[in-house]
């Protein structure tokens, strides 16, 4: 535990602590990175990674560890690696309980070198043709032209959804390259997984809806902010929209260039 600080240092740390806690009251699962990040980047306070951490572990702002997690961390397979937007893509599902209503369930795509949601769908059902409208609305977003022979592939797990007839075939349509993870490699659609966690943390447990229509609303609202707005610390602390647009300016500006 980092020792106490004089009266003069904590008065001009009072600004900050403040400002940490009603980011921690928003954001509960934020850790000392994130909330330097926006300290920093959204904020425009003058605030080193050690400063934050110190600030935090003083007034018990820190995020308590899991004791009971024993993921295995490390994989024997390697997962593909993107190098450019709409290469890699990786489909998920995750639910949500209503009261009155049931389950709902979240359908995303997230582009793994972006980290953006290009498509997504929240239904009542657990089907493939909730799957197919999330994978419509990313293709139909990012690949307007059609996305036939642009090297799209398609990273999902071995779940009824993605290896029914109706999707594969759909997919095989569309042009988009299905893979599957394997049963020995956890991590193989990790970028995915990581994001449901965070839209969890962030979204889905922090209300408690009794309308569908509410849930659906609030999630669009919510994939906005985090597209335009999340500073991903995978992206330089980066929204995936600005990383996603940084990358076709330079390219363009390379292709011009050559």
């Amino acid at each position: 535990m980092p020792r106490k600080p004089s009266e003069n240092v904590s008065r001009r740390n009072e600004p900050i602590v403040e400002r940490i806690r009603e980011l921690k009251a928003d954001h509960p699962f934020w850790g000392y990175r994130r909330v330097w990040a926006h300290l920093n980047f959204i904020d425009g306070y003058t605030v080193n990674e050690k400063r934050a951490l110190r600030l935090m572990q003083v007034h018990g702002l820190t995020v308590k560890p899991d004791t009971k997690l024993k993921a295995k961390r490390t994989s024997d397979k390697p997962k593909p690696r993107p190098v450019m937007p709409n290469q890699w893509w990786g489909i998920d599902m995750t639910k949500v309980l209503l009261d009155q209503i049931g389950w709902v369930y979240i359908v995303i795509v997230l582009d793994w070198y972006t980290k953006k949601v290009v498509g997504y769908q929240a239904g009542l059902r657990s089907k493939s043709s909730d799957w197919l409208v999330a994978l419509d609305m990313a293709v139909n977003q990012q690949f307007p032209d059609g996305a036939r022979d642009k090297g799209l592939n398609l990273m999902s797990d071995n779940g009824c959804q993605p290896t029914s007839i109706s999707f594969m075939k759909a997919c095989s349509t569309l042009g988009v390259h299905q893979a599957f993870t394997s049963y020995a490699n956890p991590k193989g659609n990790a970028d995915t997984e990581r994001f449901m966690r965070t839209m969890k943390e962030e979204c889905l447990w922090l209300t408690e809806w009794t309308s569908y229509n509410d849930l659906v609303k609030d999630l669009e609202n919510w994939i906005g902010y985090y597209n335009g707005q999340y500073l991903h610390s995978a992206l330089g602390y980066k929204p995936p929209r600005q990383f996603e647009n940084e990358f076709h300016q330079s390219h363009n500006t390379l292709l011009v260039a050559a």
